[in-house]
């Protein structure tokens, strides 16, 4: 009796979770943000995001440029060093992630938080990227440029 009563809960156990199973909610599906973006201001890169999903988990990296305004030189865009981007977390239609801060502007910057992101997509590969941690700039990256925030394939 005490077999049949443990085969019964086990039974219970099994079919309660694959009705759970069954009524999850699905994971969204990554291939919208999943590649290459690039922002350029003025015709120059201004930053670079990577988004992979190789391995199951959202991953990727971005990539930072200086724009230097020398006087009376052209504007030059420097590549900064890439920094990974984590804590991602993507509904299906905003992807809200960290990048540290800490190498930013070494080394009054080692001890900073990690500064939070979120890029809305607006339409088929487009895209708004804002840094959360800080106040909007003003800035108007929808010129004759195109969007501000654009996947490609290279």
């Amino acid at each position: 009796m005490k077999l049949r009563s443990l085969l019964l809960y086990v039974l219970l156990a099994v079919v309660a979770v694959a009705a759970y199973a069954q009524t999850a909610a699905p994971a969204p599906d990554t291939a919208a943000v999943v590649g290459v973006w690039r922002v350029e201001m003025d015709g120059l890169p201004a930053l670079t995001l990577t988004i992979s999903h190789e391995t199951g988990a959202l991953t990727g990296a971005i990539l930072f440029y200086l724009h230097r305004h020398d006087k009376g030189q052209p504007v030059t865009a420097l590549p900064g060093m890439p920094e990974p981007i984590f804590n991602l977390k993507f509904d299906g239609d905003i992807l809200k992630f960290q990048v540290s801060h800490r190498h930013a502007h070494a080394p009054r910057t080692l001890n900073d938080l990690p500064v939070s992101f979120q890029l809305t997509l607006t339409g088929a590969n487009k895209g708004d990227l804002v840094n959360e941690s800080e106040p909007p700039s003003g800035i108007d990256y929808t010129g004759s440029s195109g969007p501000p925030l654009v996947p490609t394939d290279y």
